[in-house]
């Protein structure tokens, strides 16, 4: 039976704040249905301080902020985003269009076709979070999608120079400096100056994964997302508590209702980690945020066996899973719901978050139970066709489905198999009838 020997908020609390965001974004996300443009421009000034004519970048404003990056910055840059295109083309390589005759003269198909249009939000009111422009824009683009909108908030009174050069090294045909709700808004409803896009992706504030949330069905998006989460597996083998302290720490920083999870089987394990935790908070430079999310959600549970951490780590079904024991692949071939893995003490979450080429927006609050991560699928549909060759194989599949037809009580539908099966196979089959089997 496992221990929590620290445990995080209650639901309830966390019900009461969705609650309140829920309420606030309906209101915002009415406002600009009803007033577009106006209505963006108020909110943007009310919640950024950000007023101007036209919230769309210019090409020579977007050159001044590129401008403002040194040379090795524009590198590292281009590096991270090559890593994430090279694995992009690799998942869509692995998508392929397919035509088989499944049956003598009937041919089945799909093609993977592209959206349109895709709306990128890139976080970076507290942080300027340029990772999210590679791992939106050039996913997009990889898949095939002609048009990619970006919307990123102003970072200290002016467009954040590292996350439109990020934006416009990716391919984003659009770079719009907006932040929060009236970003997703403008995207996800349309106004007279953002032409509406076919789906919302990208990480943000809990205003900004309500917004999505509220317009899907509208718009495709992503997944539902909500604050980072880590859970960090370890056992005294594959870690010590300063490393597991750190790996915690380092997404604790994302927010102050961030969860950060230790699941261990080692009660000395868990102790040092809890006092690592501690002694890092005292020179973490963003130790007060980092310590508000451990403080109320950050969670140590000590396990009787590896057997029982797959178990609850797939009830947490975490963003995030850092597995640092003596086998991390019995986890890889066990586990089933998490969002990214992270195998091993030589890698980490934030190689996946920054650079090493898979993608960082990936399933919250427990949605990983039924999807992944963002990846070039996400931006493509994918369409089945069919066509029948011969009179004789219209003939056959139009018997069945006429008698099938009849089982529903569906005539009309049964009329468009019985008309085939009279034209091509010289039937004599009664109209709203059902074609009965040649003896």
């Amino acid at each position: 039976m496992a221990e929590w020997l620290k445990r995080g908020a209650t639901a309830e609390s966390k019900a009461t704040n969705d609650r309140q965001v829920r309420d606030t974004v309906e209101a915002i996300l009415a406002d600009i249905e009803a007033r577009g443009d106006d209505a963006v421009r108020e909110l943007s000034v009310r919640f950024d301080s950000w007023d101007r004519d036209d919230y769309r970048l210019t090409a020579d404003e977007i050159q001044g902020c590129i401008d403002q990056l040194s040379a090795q910055d524009l590198k590292d840059i281009e590096f991270a985003q090559t890593q994430v295109k090279n694995f992009a083309q690799i998942q869509r390589d692995s998508m392929r269009d397919v035509e088989v005759e499944t049956l003598p003269g009937v041919v089945l198909g799909h093609k993977h076709i592209p959206l349109n249009a895709a709306g990128c939000y890139v976080p970076g009111g507290k942080y300027p979070l340029l990772a999210s422009a590679h791992m939106s824009v050039i996913t997009a683009k990889v898949a095939g999608v002609p048009r990619v909108v970006t919307c990123a908030p102003p970072f200290n009174g002016k467009p954040a120079p590292a996350i439109v050069a990020a934006q416009a090294m990716a391919g984003a045909d659009e770079i719009w400096c907006l932040g929060g709700i009236q970003a997703v808004g403008a995207m996800g409803i349309g106004t007279p100056a953002i032409a509406p896009v076919d789906i919302l992706v990208g990480p943000g504030n809990a205003f900004v994964a309500e917004a999505k949330r509220q317009l899907f069905g509208r718009v495709g998006i992503d997944l539902f997302a909500g604050p980072t989460e880590t859970l960090v597996i370890a056992d005294e083998i594959g870690a010590d508590g300063e490393l597991c302290a750190t790996d915690l720490l380092g997404q604790a920083e994302h927010g102050p209702d961030s969860p950060a999870i230790l699941l261990t089987t080692s009660r000395a394990l868990a102790q040092d980690t809890m006092r690592e935790v501690d002694r890092l908070l005292t020179i973490l430079p963003t130790a007060e945020i980092a310590r508000r999310a451990w403080d109320s959600f950050g969670e140590v549970i000590l396990a009787e066996s590896d057997e029982e951490m797959v178990r609850i780590a797939d009830e947490i079904a975490s963003e995030h899973v850092q597995v640092m024991t003596r086998d991390p692949d019995y986890f890889l071939h066990r586990m089933t719901n998490y969002g990214a893995l992270f195998l091993g003490n030589r890698t980490n979450v934030s190689y996946g978050d920054k650079v090493i080429g898979t993608n960082h927006t990936l399933p919250t609050k427990k949605a990983a139970r039924y999807t992944g991560g963002l990846w070039v699928g996400k931006f493509i549909k994918t369409c089945t066709y069919q066509r029948v060759l011969t009179d004789e194989a219209s003939t056959m599949i139009g018997e069945y489905c006429s008698r099938l037809c009849a089982l529903e009580g569906f005539a009309g539908h049964g009329e468009q198999a019985n008309i085939r099966v009279r034209r091509f196979g010289g039937r004599n089959v009664p109209y709203g009838g059902r074609a009965e089997p040649v003896a």
